[in-house]
């Protein structure tokens, strides 16, 4: 099953990162892949974590899929954790940790496995998502240079 995992030394908070990375509806401004990103539910829960259900579409010329993740946000513990739902996909899991340096610096984990569905889907598209994956963490830390300077 694919992978990839980064960890990434960064010149924002573990928060800021956090905040930039749970603000999930802009991720078509800026995440490869990523044409359009809608959340279709969003819950606070007893415990203080957030949970919302989104659609994201990725798209690559011909190529247009969309799947539907849950993606639960954990403040406290300055973890996002998305859950595949519904889709291409067999399978599909991503976590991001956020770890304070700090004031003004943080580490962010980011980690991802997957899996297609259809051999073919995945011998077609598979390379292609491979490499925006490992593009991925970067485009976060591009996107908070730019937001927060």
């Amino acid at each position: 099953m694919p992978s990839f995992e980064t960890t990434r030394r960064v010149r924002h908070s573990a928060e800021k990162m956090f905040d930039l990375v749970a603000d999930v509806e802009t991720y078509p401004r800026f995440v490869p892949l990523c044409e359009s990103l809608v959340v279709r539910a969003r819950r606070p829960m007893p415990d203080g974590r957030e949970v919302m259900v989104a659609d994201m579409t990725v798209a690559y010329a011909m190529f247009r899929e969309t799947f539907t993740s849950k993606v639960t946000l954990d403040r406290a513990a300055l973890t996002i954790t998305v859950e595949y739902l519904d889709g291409p996909f067999k399978h599909l899991e991503n976590v991001w940790r956020f770890r304070p340096t700090g004031e003004t610096t943080s580490e962010v984990h980011f980690f991802i496995t997957y899996e297609f569905k259809s051999r073919t889907l995945g011998a077609l598209m598979g390379a292609m998502f491979d490499k925006a994956f490992r593009k991925f963490a970067e485009a976060f830390e591009s996107r908070a240079d730019t937001v927060y300077g």
